[in-house]
């Protein structure tokens, strides 16, 4: 039987969802190099969303891997906002690579401080450690390794700690979308944890155009009965601040688009809110928006 006396619900898109700086000037990038002409090649994924991968790859964007620099001589290749280690740098210089360096600022400014610690601890003889808290093998950690000629200690957790020298003096860094609150955790433990007189500093490099979403969403969270949350799989800013929506609110789903999304989730809801990672295009959560006022109409005929 069809639904009568109910209202359709309110559906909102979190206007402070969707693409940082840094993203966005890595796409900008990428779409005036190929108004230049294609190939262009993007080193990795240039945004964890694979929908928006797909899209630039259609425009003439091929991604590819850093196996495949030894066999592009002369081309240009896209480095996206994650950053690269030195060694990327060099293999492009060896094979005539012209390379749009889109690092985010905040990530380089970050690899420099690391060089520059790292340099100067060799200059001294120092048995000192750098230590990043971040995801092992996540691209933007790479790069940061890469500053330490590979030899930097990467933590995800506090049960990763055992793997410092607690002897030897340590200098504590972030992944630039880690959560604040995490690192926090991080610093405490270690501090705890340290020799009597040894060294031990740390530098807060958390991006806030992140760690400022994080108070946001959850009180765009609180406003609504259901949450989309859409961000791709491999997105690890995703990951987190879709956490922040869930603790507000259990009807909180992670969805990579639109055709993920399920009926049964905005039964009985009055509103819906529609937000996403640093990630995400709008373009794609407007879709989900769409697809979301679609579902709750055929309930509600």
């Amino acid at each position: 039987m069809p639904q009568t006396g109910k209202t359709l619900p309110i559906i909102e898109i979190d206007e402070r969802s969707g693409f940082c700086f840094g993203v966005v000037n890595a796409i900008s990038k990428a779409e005036e190099e190929l108004q230049k002409g294609s190939p262009l090649y993007c080193l990795g994924d240039i945004v964890h969303n694979s929908a928006e991968v797909e899209r630039l790859e259609a425009k003439g964007m091929q991604t590819i891997c850093h196996a495949d620099l030894d066999r592009l001589p002369d081309s240009r290749v896209l480095l996206r906002a994650h950053g690269e280690p030195p060694s990327t740098y060099e293999a492009a210089r060896r094979n005539n690579i012209t390379i749009i360096d889109a690092t985010c600022p905040v990530v380089l400014k970050l690899q420099q401080r690391i060089k520059s610690a790292y340099d100067k601890a060799k200059a001294e003889g120092s048995n000192g450690q750098i230590v990043i808290y971040g995801r092992r093998m996540h691209a933007e950690v790479n790069g940061l390794v890469g500053q330490t000629e590979g030899t930097a200690v990467v933590i995800e957790s506090v049960d990763d700690l055992d793997r410092i020298d607690f002897s030897r003096p340590v200098s504590l860094y972030s992944q630039t979308t880690k959560s604040l609150e995490g690192f926090q955790h991080i610093i405490a433990e270690l501090g705890r944890r340290m020799q009597p007189g040894v060294r031990f500093d740390y530098t807060d490099t958390i991006c806030r155009s992140v760690e400022n979403r994080a108070g946001h969403l959850r009180d765009f969270a609180s406003r609504h009965d259901v949450i989309l949350f859409v961000a791709g799989a491999k997105s690890s800013n995703g990951k987190i601040l879709f956490s922040h929506c869930h603790d507000t609110n259990t009807r909180s789903w992670l969805i990579p688009g639109p055709e993920y999304l399920k009926a049964e989730w905005l039964s009985d809801a009055r509103s819906i809110g529609i937000c996403g990672a640093t990630s995400t295009p709008s373009w794609l959560m407007e879709q989900v928006a769409e697809k979301a006022a679609e579902l709750c109409a055929s309930a509600h005929n």
